[in-house]
């Protein structure tokens, strides 16, 4: 692995599945859910649309910090074997 080359989602997921998916995709599926709920049920979208824009604001940054992560462990292991 190059030192500059960021990994990409496809590599995150299939290297931890898991926590991939608990950090990219159930943020945005919690702001798509809200979204639809205020729309069922009339909510105001001063109040929905913070909410998606917070969860995919936090999805963004966490899934960078994954990979950030995922980018010093394979530097680490490169370098010790």
């Amino acid at each position: 692995m190059t030192a500059g080359r960021r990994p990409s989602v496809g590599e995150l997921f299939r290297t931890e599945p898991l926590l991939t998916t608990l950090l990219a995709v159930g943020p945005l599926a919690l702001a798509v859910g809200q979204l639809a709920n205020g729309y069922v049920n009339g909510l105001s979208p001063i109040v929905t649309l913070p909410f998606a824009f917070v969860m995919v604001a936090f999805a963004a940054v966490a899934t960078a910090h994954h990979a950030a992560r995922y980018r010093r462990l394979r530097l680490e292991a490169d370098l010790e074997g």
